[in-house]
């Protein structure tokens, strides 16, 4: 689900199998037989890049690597990245690798939109060109591509507000952390700009603007010329949307947070109340008479 971009990726190892699906050349070893075919079935069925042209994937072929274990992993990447990254790419080069030997980080239902994630950061930066991307934005169009941005993104985000391990939103240049926890909630963050662009102005605009981006290769002039804001503008707006739209106020509005705590005290309430009624019932076997008194018995 999160990759990184720009790791040194190092292509050193020999590879036994390669299949190739329209622009990508998928590598693989024997034991991923069944995987790449899977994957490879799956690649041509994938939708276009939303806001790009539809071939802009074409030229130059991307290879995709699917690392079978640590070793390979490490060798193929250089070693240079968290050991939490789903997949990583360099898109000047054309190059993806994705780990497919630990499921906690990549589980299968997963994969494919790992491997969309690092397709995006290609496909952006074919089309851009030469122009330099920022940080924010790339991460969070690869999200969005891939669809990443969703319900359950949103309260993630929410509770990392709600329990203060959301950073502070100075600036969408955001100091990109090492640390897995951390980076998770710069992704969301970076993906919740890229989802206010859209909701301000729809695909439409954001097409408009990675046009006039790649041909200006000025992203604060094509920005500015495309929303009629500067990016501290923009940046301010954007501050106010998380805030109003994530923050802990809006969590406990929400219905489904209402219920959920209701459902929390209801189960609270059920065992006080338990408790309760045990220890009722301890008193008054412990105030009744035996089943055999002792006037019962007979003298032997």
């Amino acid at each position: 689900m999160i990759g990184l971009l720009g790791a040194p990726i190092l292509v050193a190892l020999v590879v036994q199998q390669t299949v190739t699906v329209g622009p990508v050349a998928l590598h693989y070893w024997p034991e991923q037989r069944a995987l790449a075919a899977r994957v490879a079935e799956r690649l041509p069925q994938q939708a276009g890049m939303p806001a790009l042209p539809p071939d802009v994937l074409g030229g130059d072929t991307i290879h995709v690597y699917l690392a079978p274990d640590a070793e390979h992993w490490n060798r193929l990447t250089g070693g240079a990245v968290p050991e939490w990254g789903a997949g990583v790419a360099d898109p000047g080069r054309g190059l993806i690798v994705i780990p497919t030997f630990d499921w906690e980080r990549t589980p299968p239902t997963a994969l494919y939109r790992t491997l969309r994630h690092e397709l995006a950061h290609v496909a952006l930066q074919r089309y851009l060109g030469q122009a330099r991307t920022p940080r924010w934005f790339t991460e969070g169009y690869a999200q969005w591509a891939a669809g990443e941005w969703d319900w359950d993104s949103a309260w993630r985000l929410r509770f990392a507000f709600v329990t203060g391990r959301a950073p502070p939103l100075d600036s969408l240049t955001l100091d990109w952390p090492v640390a897995e926890a951390e980076a998770r909630i710069a992704y969301l963050l970076a993906a919740s700009a890229l989802a206010y662009l859209v909701d301000r102005s729809g695909e439409r605009g954001l097409r408009i603007f990675l046009e006039r981006w790649r041909d200006e290769v000025d992203f604060d002039r094509a920005f500015r010329s495309t929303y009629g804001l500067t990016m501290g503008q923009f940046e301010e707006d954007w501050r106010k949307y998380v805030r109003n739209t994530y923050g802990w106020p809006v969590l406990f509005t929400h219905s489904v947070f209402f219920w959920l705590v209701a459902a929390v005290l209801l189960l609270v309430l059920f065992a006080i109340r338990r408790r309760r009624d045990r220890a009722k019932l301890a008193r008054l076997r412990a105030t009744e008479p035996p089943d055999d008194p002792a006037f019962w018995e007979t003298p032997g």
